[in-house]
């Protein structure tokens, strides 16, 4: 898990108390729970994040604080680590499912360099939110391209959609969820930043321009990602539930 304390969105949302307890900690526990056959690391680039999981028992690797992206983290981590293939789940999903995390183990199967997960879009207000973003794939499931941009564009509703459009249309929102194989991985950061990387702030684009193929697996259980302060509430109402 690539973790880092600062965000421009929400500042140090990983350390942000939710029921008294980090939201940090609800991930990690989370995937102990959930997918315990994975060993789990935790590569951080502050000692208040080392401190908060070395404090609940998490192994963590102190990583460089200006990695450009979670992936570049991750490769640093591996370096120590030497594991074959790495699942990355951001810190901020504490509600990821062992079925999900196998899934995108599953993925790299195949032969993609990358695997990584979707979920239906439900709502026509979620579709045209570039804070959720949007992959398409082809008829193999490799993704053809992610964006913060509603796509496909409804062309024939003048991008007007309603709910039972997107019943009728397989619209997909990615999750942040990965898997890398470990010579991927070491390449990565070696790779030049993408133009459509720095365009829409994604790091998966970099991957796509330099011609790594990435599985796009389908899922119809959806995570609350917090993202945002607005998100905490709805991670709240999600405990209630279960």
């Amino acid at each position: 898990m690539p973790t880092r304390l600062t965000s421009s969105r929400f500042p140090r949302k990983l350390l942000h108390p939710v029921q008294g307890k980090p939201v940090i900690l609800w991930t990690a526990e989370r995937i102990r729970e959930v997918a315990p056959e994975f060993p789990l690391y935790f590569a951080v680039d502050d000692a208040e994040l080392e401190d908060c999981l070395g404090a609940a028992g998490y192994q963590t690797v102190m990583t460089r604080p200006d990695h450009p992206s979670g992936t570049d983290r991750l490769a640093e981590a591996n370096a120590s680590v030497g594991a074959s293939a790495v699942i990355n789940v951001q810190g901020d999903e504490p509600l990821v499912t062992g079925e999900q995390i196998r899934a995108l183990a599953a993925g790299l199967k195949g032969g993609a360099a990358m695997s990584t997960l979707a979920v239906r879009f439900e709502r026509p207000e979620d579709f045209a939110n570039p804070n959720q973003v949007k992959v398409v794939r082809d008829r193999a499931g490799l993704a053809l391209y992610f964006s913060r941009s509603p796509i496909p564009f409804a062309r024939d509703q003048q991008g007007q959609i309603d709910v039972a459009w997107l019943s009728e249309h397989l619209v997909y929102r990615h999750l942040g969820l990965y898997a890398y194989t470990a010579d991927f991985l070491s390449a990565f950061s070696s790779l030049e930043p993408g133009y459509l990387e720095e365009l829409e702030k994604l790091e998966q684009l970099r991957a796509m321009e330099h011609g790594y193929k990435i599985h796009v697996g389908i899922t119809d259980q959806p995570t609350i990602g917090i993202d945002t302060p607005e998100d905490v509430a709805a991670f709240e109402a999600a405990l209630k539930k279960i």
